[in-house]
């Protein structure tokens, strides 16, 4: 009897450990297991010197404004991040707003094809995303509209982890990712037949340079659609608490400085798009958009505890906990940021590419 309730108790164990690790300790697509966790293409022994780097950027903010240092800055995020990021969270390094009855992953899904169906793209047209990570919203557009979606990101890891994923997915015929800066990209002039950015341009020091290279590199008449991070009207630069939580996700989420709503169209116009339609992506009737952040506050500590195991056992590098704790303060300060209505990560903007100079 004390075998048989020795047996039960183990097994009881196991299931508890492989609940832990492998149902509740991955993220929804599975992408990345927690054991897999890596600093990117930094070596495991860097990993720690290469967050304290990361936070070195923010004791210079002069720097972080200037242009050649921000894809370093940017680079060495994305390096420390897209591990988690995908474990926890999945392979669309992005928000979409709550839908009643859908899933996190189908409401994710439905906002990333609104965005293509946007810019009004045919099967076989050749479109630019900007700023693609492992590419989760490329695979999600080019299956939806049978596009030929190139992809440029900054990050070579994010370049090898997004390739892995189109073959995987059966989609690398039509996805294609390019390791490069979105300021100086390596296209031709009027090259693509459209482009979107999710959540993407925020990390451009002056928005007007990326929108100049989009604007360069798109056929004349074609569309350009972005999701973009602002601070709304309700913010107030004299009101302590409002800076303080905009601070916050800057210095989490690698932003050399969050821009006013008011920002986008005006830049978007200065270098030769016509403006089609903007509108705030978050407000009602969308369903709040940090609601998954809320709720993803257990399945935090769970995952922490695992990091900090196989941290521990030197599975995961060192290091890996610092920036799974900062990660979890960006995210309360997000969470601060929706409930307050100061920031919104989907500002939309809808631009069109005139037919000539004449007509702009």
């Amino acid at each position: 009897m004390d075998n048989v309730a020795l047996f039960c108790t183990g097994a009881l164990l196991a299931g508890g450990v492989y609940w832990f690790v492998c149902v509740l300790g991955s993220a929804e697509q599975k992408g990345k297991r927690a054991v897999d966790l890596s600093g990117g293409s930094i070596s495991p022994e860097k990993v720690r010197d290469n967050y304290n780097q990361y936070w070195s950027f923010f004791r210079r903010p002069k720097e972080i404004e200037t242009a050649e240092k921000v894809p370093d800055f940017v680079d060495t995020f994305y390096n420390l991040v897209t591990d988690i990021y995908e474990w926890g969270w999945g392979q669309s390094f992005h928000f979409s707003p709550s839908i009643a009855g859908k899933s996190n992953r189908e409401a994710t899904r439905l906002h990333e094809e609104m965005a293509v169906d946007m810019i009004d793209v045919k099967p076989g047209d050749r479109v630019l995303d900007v700023g693609c990570g492992v590419g989760g919203p490329m695979r999600a557009i080019a299956a939806h509209s049978r596009a030929k979606v190139v992809g440029i990101t900054i990050n070579d890891y994010q370049v090898k982890r997004a390739r892995i994923h189109n073959q995987k997915a059966g989609l690398d015929s039509l996805c294609e990712v390019v390791c490069g800066n979105f300021l100086e990209m390596p296209f031709p002039d009027n090259s693509f037949d459209g482009a979107y950015s999710i959540e993407a341009t925020c990390h451009a020091p002056k928005l007007e340079e990326v929108y100049a290279e989009i604007f360069r590199v798109l056929k004349p008449g074609s569309m350009y659609v972005s999701y973009e991070w602002v601070t709304t009207e309700k913010y107030r630069g004299d009101n302590p608490e409002h800076v303080d939580i905009i601070q916050g996700i800057e210095r989490g989420d690698a932003l050399p400085g969050l821009r006013n709503y008011l920002d986008i169209a005006e830049t978007a116009r200065k270098v030769g798009f016509e403006v089609v339609k903007e509108r705030d992506l978050a407000q009602p009737p969308a369903l709040p958009w940090w609601t998954r952040l809320k709720m993803g506050r257990i399945a935090y500590w769970r995952n922490h505890i695992l990091v900090m195991v196989l941290s521990a056992l030197g599975i995961a590098p060192k290091g890996t906990v610092d920036v799974h704790e900062m990660l979890f303060k960006t995210a309360d300060f997000l969470t601060r940021g929706g409930d307050s209505g100061i920031f919104s990560p989907m500002h939309m903007i809808l631009c069109r590419k005139p037919e000539s100079p004449a007509s702009s």
